[in-house]
């Protein structure tokens, strides 16, 4: 079953956190500074990943930002 992708924006705190799925126990490993890849704890699978200062990385941005990264997408 796919899993549909969640975005969520904490203003205050400037954190942008996207999983897939519901929430669930994980552990987060930093991939480059401030991105973060979470893991589910019993499969070890990607379940989402987070940017820390976020508006820092990307307001303005005129070019990409690449993340050290790669995904497949596919329509529900």
């Amino acid at each position: 079953m796919a899993k549909k992708l969640r975005f969520a924006y904490d203003k205050k705190a400037d954190i942008l956190d996207i999983s897939l799925g519901g929430p669930k126990k994980a552990i987060s490993r930093e991939i480059e500074d401030d991105f973060f890849v979470r893991f589910d704890l019993e499969t070890n699978k990607v379940i989402g990943f987070s940017i820390l200062n976020f508006e820092k990385w990307f307001k303005g941005i005129d070019d990409h930002r690449f993340v050290p990264m790669s995904a497949e997408f596919s329509l529900s």
